[in-house]
């Protein structure tokens, strides 16, 4: 028993001066913290200890849906003409299908492998008169669901960090929807009207030769579209026809950021593409001298400029922004990427400071209260080793939030429950150590034999009760929402933080104090 191996020794040490180096911060203001590395910084505290913003989100899936299918008919579209294959009006059928018909038998056999490649996860069938048919099963569209919430998640941890929002909270909840939480942010007007917006980019060629009021009253040639214009005013058309092809696509670009016009000082956003969208934008503007290419975001036509010359550069501006803030929120939206479906708001939720600072006091009191109750009850029950269980348990504490710091968590009042919980169940294990040291000596061992007895024969008991209580907490962070998964990182870090210190740093303490007061009869 009073043997302690060098290397346990330095073990308990080097993690406990851990354990305080990484905890030090959460007792230093903002200021200081501030000024510190990334990985020593404070735990972040949650919305409802802080106070902020919550908001869930829905991924439109029916719009993911129409435009995968819609994405399908024009690479259908544009195989038929690049093949020179002649055919029927394509259609759609039901959220799922898309379907034409091969006018000349002989082009059915020469595209038929042509299309039966298309798209592996569409299903292709065709009949003798030459009808085609494609199809996504559910399975696909679901699994083109699940990728859409997944890069949206993406998109909008992208947005938020570019408004420099400290320690959000991100996650998927079930299939479709999207929980964030914005710590300090008391108005989510600004973060609502971002992240509803889909933000994406296109440009397109102007139709020549046809008015918006000619396509409005049913004169829309094929190919063509007929969108509104963002900035009206006298004598500004109010809406263009455009064609829908897609010259370039906003996915190319790089970087966006704000500038002004040197005639006006009005605000523009300077947008540059990678290498393959400059090449695509130089073609499109050589090719295109002297025509209108318009400038479309989320199916509005920003601006219709007219191509005076080949842009090579790949690189351009955006105007028609009314203010350097509107232009700032375009220029984050385009560094950020499009989301691939438009987010509804389905429930918001807004946490005044105040409130946050009530549960910080009601937590802390909880905290405070238990851990005095725990340790007069140990002193009391145990004595002197109930006094070195309590500075274990301390000790347990600054390991817990050293964790809870150095794995950047969050703490929310779950959390904090999480933590009284552990306090318990940290001292519980040296409450069977010393009821079983207990026995021991009752039964006539010496006091050697009865400590030595005591912490192996508790063990198996210990390393029992935690593992089952870990499984518990695993199952509730893998299952659980975000408070209850909050719940469990604090319990299952607190159980791991409590073997420790009831097995090495316990023993460690009762091994020095007997060589030290060198005791006759157990203290018990």
């Amino acid at each position: 028993m009073l043997h302690f191996p060098k290397w346990k020794i330095i073990l308990v040490i080097i993690v406990s001066l851990a354990g305080f180096i990484w905890s030090a911060p959460n007792f230093f203001p903002r200021e200081i913290t501030d000024t510190l590395p990334r990985r020593l910084q404070p735990v972040s505290l949650g919305l409802d200890l802080q106070g902020g913003s919550r908001l869930l989100l829905e991924v439109d899936s029916d719009y993911v849906v129409k435009d995968y299918v819609a994405g399908l008919a024009e690479s259908l579209r544009i195989t038929l003409r690049k093949e020179k294959v002649s055919y029927s009006e394509i259609q759609f059928l039901g959220r799922d299908t898309v379907t034409t018909q091969i006018l000349d038998p002989q082009d059915r056999e020469r595209i038929q492998g042509d299309l039966r490649n298309l798209d592996r996860d569409a299903e292709f069938s065709m009949n003798q008169d030459g009808f085609v048919t494609l199809r996504y099963s559910e399975v696909a569209l679901r699994k083109r669901t699940i990728a859409a919430v997944d890069q949206s998640i993406e998109i909008v941890r992208r947005r938020i960090d570019e408004l420099g929002t400290r320690e959000p909270s991100i996650q998927r909840q079930g299939e479709k929807r999207i929980e964030v939480q914005l710590p300090g942010v008391k108005d989510p007007d600004r973060i609502k009207a971002l992240l509803g917006k889909t933000a994406r980019l296109t440009f397109h060629l102007v139709e020549e030769g046809v008015s918006p009021e000619q396509a409005a009253s049913g004169g829309l040639p094929v190919g063509a579209m007929l969108l509104p214009a963002t900035e009206r005013g006298a004598g500004l058309p109010t809406h263009y026809v455009v064609k829908k092809r897609v010259e370039v696509g906003g996915d190319l670009l790089i970087d966006a950021h704000v500038t002004r016009d040197d005639r006006n000082s009005r605000p523009l956003v300077a947008f540059k593409f990678s290498s393959v969208g400059a090449r695509k934008f130089g073609e499109t503007t050589r090719a295109n001298v002297k025509k209108r290419l318009a400038i479309v975001l989320d199916g509005k036509v920003i601006s219709a400029p007219q191509i005076q010359e080949p842009i090579l550069g790949g690189a351009g501006t955006i105007s028609g922004q009314p203010d350097i803030k509107q232009a700032d929120d375009l220029a984050l939206l385009l560094r950020a990427g499009a989301l691939p479906a438009p987010l509804k708001v389905q429930e918001e939720r807004t946490v005044g400071p105040d409130l946050g600072a009530d549960s910080i006091r009601a937590g802390a009191l909880a905290c405070a209260l238990a851990l005095a109750l725990v340790v007069i009850f140990m002193i009391v029950i145990y004595g002197t080793l109930g006094l070195l269980a309590d500075v274990a348990l301390v000790l347990n504490l600054v390991l817990l939030l050293a964790l809870l710091s150095a794995l950047g968590a969050t703490l929310t009042l779950p959390g904090i429950a999480g933590v009284v919980l552990t306090m318990g169940m940290a001292v519980d294990a040296n409450v069977l150590i010393y009821e079983r040291m207990r026995e021991e000596a009752h039964a006539g061992r010496s006091l050697l034999s009865s400590i030595q007895a005591g912490f192996e024969r508790a063990f198996g008991t210990i390393l029992d009760a935690n593992l089952t209580t870990l499984a518990a907490a695993a199952l509730l962070f893998w299952l659980g929402g975000g408070p209850v998964k909050g719940f469990a990182v604090t319990l299952i870090l607190g159980l791991l933080t409590s073997m420790f210190t009831a097995i090495m740093v316990t023993r460690l303490m009762v091994a020095l104090w007997v060589k030290w007061r060198r005791p006759k009869t157990l203290p018990l």
